[in-house]
């Protein structure tokens, strides 16, 4: 007799969090460190309450020094524990970018699989109140670009714990972006779609397949992470006008599910990459080469439609930093072009 799965209704947040003390309790070298990751249980909540249950042992504040503490969390790693390290937000790898590049990312390959470094580095992403050129990017693209690293983007709950549990078990180096605006904090806005039915149970979700998070017809948007929630929306408001819109999940970048890409672009024969990355040199481009690659099997209706930050810092005034991070009106008007194009 089957027993029925009890599930709950999560933050992304409180997901993550269940997914590190879980893997905490089954496995003791598992441990975690970073700026104000105890108390204060991170300034996103994504170790909130593991002080209390794990104790200073295990759940580490660190000083102010990320090329400190990511350089401890590799010679844990080589002696093998499996640590896991919060770079509170993406923008401040250039101070541990040495560490990250030269010696995660390499020394595996470069020992000849002899030293495994299954790291987790978790960090924040993304824009969209307010905090300035220094602490908006999403720069997923700049890890991706460097072989070694694996690159993991959730953009619900659900994925996140599954996501994060596969990430900890990972004999590779793993980076863990999520965005503040869908992580489900009271203090702050966000998409209430990422915040869905989880799971009590340890689970996984697979590295490298991307997830159809909507059927559609006529579009097919590539996204990720809270472009997903906008994208989702913007489909909503699409199907009211006729317009059948599909969106695909990447969920991961390396991995990434190609076939995935392929087979529904095949499907409808228009395409629109919605990236809150920026647009030169980094994800679009890879999804529009994806496509270009396979046009002997792909037929196009209409040209690959991309929206992206420009390559500009992202601005601090709220009126410039709307303008330069697609919104959902930002995907419904690219939408409605692509589906008026070659009909």
């Amino acid at each position: 007799m089957a027993v029925a799965t009890k599930e709950r209704t999560l933050t992304m947040a409180q997901a993550i969090s269940e997914a590190i003390g879980q893997e905490m309790e089954r496995d003791e070298r598992v441990f975690v460190m970073g700026e104000d990751i105890g108390s204060y249980g991170g300034i996103f909540s994504a170790t909130s309450g593991l002080l209390d249950r794990f104790g200073p042992g295990r759940i580490m504040d660190t000083p102010i020094s990320e090329a400190g503490f990511i350089g401890a969390a590799i010679g844990a790693a080589a002696q093998g524990m499996r640590p896991i390290a919060e770079l509170m937000f993406v923008d401040f790898f250039g101070v541990c970018m040495d560490q990250i590049y030269n010696h995660l990312a390499k020394n595996t390959y470069m020992s000849d699989g002899n030293v495994r470094l299954p790291v987790v580095i978790t960090t924040a992403i993304g824009g969209g109140y307010g905090d300035a050129a220094q602490h908006s990017q999403c720069l997923y693209g700049t890890f991706a670009h460097m072989p070694g690293l694996k690159v993991v983007v959730p953009s619900n709950a659900y994925d996140a714990k599954g996501l994060m549990i596969e990430a900890i078990r990972d004999d590779n180096p793993v980076m863990f972006f999520f965005h503040k605006g869908i992580m489900g904090l009271p203090w702050m806005s966000y998409f209430e779609g990422s915040t869905n039915a989880v799971p009590d149970e340890e689970y996984t979700v697979p590295f490298g397949e991307a997830a159809i998070v909507r059927q559609g017809n006529d579009v097919t948007i590539v996204t990720l992470s809270q472009m997903v929630q906008k994208a989702l929306v913007a489909a909503e408001q699409l199907d009211a006008d006729g317009i059948s819109v599909e969106v695909v999940d990447l969920r991961t970048l390396v991995p990434l599910d190609r076939d995935a890409v392929a087979a529904s672009v095949a499907k409808t024969g228009r395409l629109l990459i919605a990236d809150e990355d920026y647009r030169s040199f980094g994800l679009s481009g890879e999804i529009c080469a994806i496509v270009a690659e396979r046009l002997d099997r792909i037929t196009m209706k209409a040209p690959v439609k991309r929206l992206a930050v420009p390559d500009v810092p992202i601005p601090y005034s709220r009126p410039l930093e709307l303008s330069v991070i697609p919104q959902v009106d930002h995907i419904t008007a690219a939408v409605r072009d692509l589906a008026n194009a070659g009909s």
